[in-house]
């Protein structure tokens, strides 16, 4: 072997070495800005100050972080939404429950309502409520701001929570391409109401009503008094080389250390609610009946 064969060997060796020990010590998240505010930011930053991993973190929505998950292109995925049944890629995916969060109504900061109820919130995503003066509000239009498509975190629990249809078309005013940007468009726009998760709504300046007079905080959520709560998911490929380091981050979410970082955010660790587990399931076996 030549020297010069024998220096680009030696090269594409080094390379190769450093690129899987760079790998080995990181890991790729993608996923829902709900989940990403709720707890993976600051859950990102500890892990890494305590392990040496570094977790990179990229949005997309839902849909994006389970698909990625599947297509090996991230790691772990973060999602407010359980797989699609009729989809074979997402149900190959592990989905493990970490934290609670819930569905929050977000409005304008000008706006004097400061309640709504199921039925409210029925009728204005149908059209049957347009004005907001019949809500005790302005005498001005409600516009109602939604996610494209049905399929996003946010978009199919309110359909699945609320009106029970997954395939329902809401009355929108305007539909954007993710969570942030439907913040922003309500703390901007008088007349605007969205739905929104807790967890990034509380970061964003807007307004969050009351649901049935109960407004949602760790407390209501955690106690399920709140009615629109529904879980947050890591998503990961249970054939991922990576699966080690997976499971690893896993337990570190599910640790005192993690939880209480939730907790500081506002957010309910899954592991301590279990009984709302228990009312979900009841709830769902009574909508089945």
């Amino acid at each position: 072997m030549n020297l010069k064969l024998l220096i680009s060997s030696i090269l594409i060796l080094l390379f190769t070495h450093n690129v899987i020990a760079e790998s080995a010590n990181q890991l790729s998240w993608v996923g829902c800005g709900v989940s990403k505010k709720a707890y993976m930011d600051d859950l990102a930053k500890a892990y890494q100050r305590d392990t040496g991993i570094l977790i990179n973190l990229d949005g997309g929505g839902a849909t994006r972080g389970i698909r990625d998950v599947g297509l090996g292109t991230a790691d772990i995925g973060g999602s407010c939404r359980y797989y699609l049944p009729d989809n074979q890629a997402e149900m190959a995916q592990s989905f493990e429950p970490l934290a609670w969060d819930a569905l929050a109504l977000i409005v304008h900061k000008s706006n004097p309502v400061q309640n709504l109820t199921l039925a409210n919130i029925r009728d204005i995503y149908t059209g049957k409520l347009t004005n907001w003066k019949s809500l005790g509000g302005n005498d001005a239009p409600i516009e109602l701001y939604t996610r494209k498509g049905k399929i996003s975190g946010v978009g199919r629990s309110i359909r699945k929570m609320i009106f029970s249809d997954f395939n329902i078309e809401f009355a929108s005013f305007k539909q954007l391409k993710s969570t942030g940007p439907i913040e922003e468009a309500v703390a901007s726009h008088p007349n605007a109401i969205a739905i929104t998760g807790i967890s990034s709504a509380r970061l964003s300046n807007v307004k969050i009503l009351k649901l049935d007079n109960i407004y949602p905080d760790y407390k209501t959520i955690k106690k399920g008094n709140y009615e629109l709560y529904r879980p947050l998911f890591l998503v990961y490929n249970p054939t991922s080389k990576q699966l080690p380091q997976i499971k690893r981050f896993i337990t570190y979410a599910h640790s005192k250390k993690g939880r209480d970082i939730m907790k500081k955010n506002g957010v309910v660790p899954y592991m301590e609610a279990m009984s709302l587990l228990m009312k979900q399931m009841q709830q769902d076996q009574e909508a089945q009946q």
